[in-house]
């Protein structure tokens, strides 16, 4: 069958596209399934695209945009679009071009866009107020003091965070508190498949402090008892009016400033000094008791350790090297488990994802009809079809 081209496609755009993804242009045909022919390589045909000797069919266009994971809108603009504003990177950043780098911007780039959707929709919403979280703690630099603010913005009480069963519970808990507040909380680890997962030393958290529509995405890729500490921490930056990226260990004063002020709303210093530590293995066990009972991972109960100089860094680095290899096993093993099980529904699976928040105002909008079911998808990060039934309420049991 014959395949029509697309007419006014920038080639430059194709290169941009490609060499963004960490693709060289091997790496790339075989990913779009561009195969030799007339005697050229994939890789040959692909560089003459790019050099606008040609122009690509709409088929290969749209495997352009599924390899490169961009927008299949992104290959008709006339220009290559500039980067997306997306705040301060505070991480330890891997080498350009990692495959875990390439995720990450894809990511970030689909958040941004949903957010500016979001944006969108609430500004033309004549009841929408602006977030009095976001910049209430500009300038502030007392971890002490941010915390104690932290905690009377939103009304989080500690006692009650830990009374929850499990951790997963406890960060409901939380995350009820700061969506309240007109924060939107996502869980995101991956670009939609569990292929592209990305690796939490890489990325933890991230936080735009837009004062109109907040967002916070946590890396559900790291355990769950950590999604409490990364949602405080990022919660910090809003507070601090700092968007950004965090993730690996916390480089410069206003990470360690956002690390410090979840600690604190989380743990008692005195429960930090009172950890019996004798330098063996039973260190892992008096880390793991405070850990379950403050609802946090034990890699953070560890950090803390360090941070009051009752463990030198090395014991600190053995420890969270330690605790990520149990994490990834026990995810694994928890995996494996789950083979032939059945779980929750994949409607239920990402109404969790998303958070009571964000799915609150699409169904407000698609209500209202300001909001068309295909503004929704992109908003939601799903496709137009599954709109209406992700929106559909859920049904509860009877009590």
């Amino acid at each position: 069958m014959h395949c029509p081209f697309m007419a006014g496609v920038n080639p430059n755009i194709l290169s941009w596209a490609r060499e963004t993804a960490g693709l060289d242009r091997e790496s790339a045909a075989r990913k779009i399934d561009l195969k030799a022919a007339r005697g050229r390589s994939g890789a040959e045909r692909l560089a003459a695209l790019e050099a606008g000797e040609e122009q690509p069919s709409a088929p290969l266009l749209q495997r352009m945009a599924h390899g490169y994971r961009r927008p299949l809108l992104t290959f008709y603009a006339a220009e290559v679009p500039a980067p997306a504003e997306l705040g301060q990177d505070f991480r330890t950043l891997p080498e350009e071009g990692d495959p875990s780098n390439v995720l990450l911007a894809a990511l970030l780039r689909d958040v941004k866009a949903r957010q500016g959707v979001v944006r969108d929709l609430l500004e033309d919403d004549e009841d929408a107020e602006r977030v009095g979280l976001v910049g209430a703690q500009r300038g502030n630099r007392n971890a002490s003091q941010i915390a104690d603010a932290l905690q009377r913005a939103i009304g989080f009480e500690r006692m009650v965070f830990r009374a929850r069963r499990t951790a997963e519970e406890a960060f409901a808990y939380l995350r009820r508190l700061v969506e309240a507040k007109g924060v939107f909380v996502l869980l995101a680890g991956d670009c939609g498949h569990h292929s592209t997962a990305i690796d939490v030393r890489v990325f933890r958290g991230f936080a735009i402090a837009d004062p109109l529509a907040p967002f916070i995405v946590i890396n559900d890729q790291d355990a769950k008892s950590a999604w409490s500490f990364t949602l405080l921490h990022e919660l910090a930056h809003l507070l601090l009016g700092e968007s950004g990226i965090s993730g690996g260990p916390p480089q410069g004063a206003v990470e360690q400033l956002c690390n410090d002020t979840a600690a604190a709303v989380l743990i008692v210093p005195a429960e930090i000094l009172n950890v019996p530590i004798v330098g063996t293995d039973a260190d892992v066990v008096e880390i793991g008791v405070l850990a379950d009972q403050a609802r946090v991972s034990r890699a953070m109960v560890a950090y803390q350790l360090l941070r009051a100089e009752r463990i030198p860094a090395v014991r600190w680095e053995a420890l969270r090297d330690r605790f990520q290899a149990e994490r990834i096993a026990n995810r694994a093993r928890e995996r494996d488990e789950r083979q032939g099980r059945t779980g929750p529904n994949w409607y239920t699976v990402r109404r969790h994802r998303l958070g009571d928040a964000l799915l609150s105002v699409a169904r407000r909008g698609m209500t209202e009809g300001t909001l068309t079911p295909t503004r929704a998808a992109r908003m939601l990060g799903v496709k137009p079809m599954s709109v209406y039934p992700l929106l559909a309420e859920p049904k509860r049991a009877n009590a």
